[in-house]
């Protein structure tokens, strides 16, 4: 099934060979590469605690969304990688601040690394209409 690729302007550029979001054809299946808390105007990883890294990482993920025609809340699935369940309630607290009911689908595991020492990234799959 062939696919159309996104590239959102205003979030920061993707670091290999990778599409800011995919959409197969024939659907409105919007499946969005992971964001990792890169601040667009810098092209810098934001440093600080996992709290202001997972607002940067919503805020990107926002932009590719917008770039989309889609919000938020049109996420079906969220899927958190950290590098440290220890950030696992911090994190928490930030997600669900910005994440309203009915709540999406989310997955939300520990990786050994992050691209540039990120310490989260969040990919999402999300259904426009």
């Amino acid at each position: 099934m062939p696919r159309s690729s996104l590239f959102a302007p205003d979030a920061p550029a993707a670091i290999g060979p990778y599409a800011h979001a995919a959409e197969p054809s024939g659907t409105r299946l919007l499946f969005l590469s992971g964001q990792t808390p890169i601040d667009p105007a810098t092209a810098r990883l934001v440093t600080g605690d996992v709290a202001m890294q997972t607002r940067q990482v919503f805020a990107n993920l926002e932009t590719v969304l917008a770039a989309a025609g889609g919000t938020l809340a049109d996420v079906v699935k969220f899927s958190v990688y950290l590098t440290t369940m220890d950030d696992f309630a911090e994190m928490n607290e930030v997600y669900a601040s910005l994440v309203q009911e009915p709540y999406p689908a989310r997955t939300t595991v520990a990786v050994a690394g992050l691209p540039l020492g990120a310490r989260i990234e969040i990919e999402a799959i999300a259904s426009l209409s």
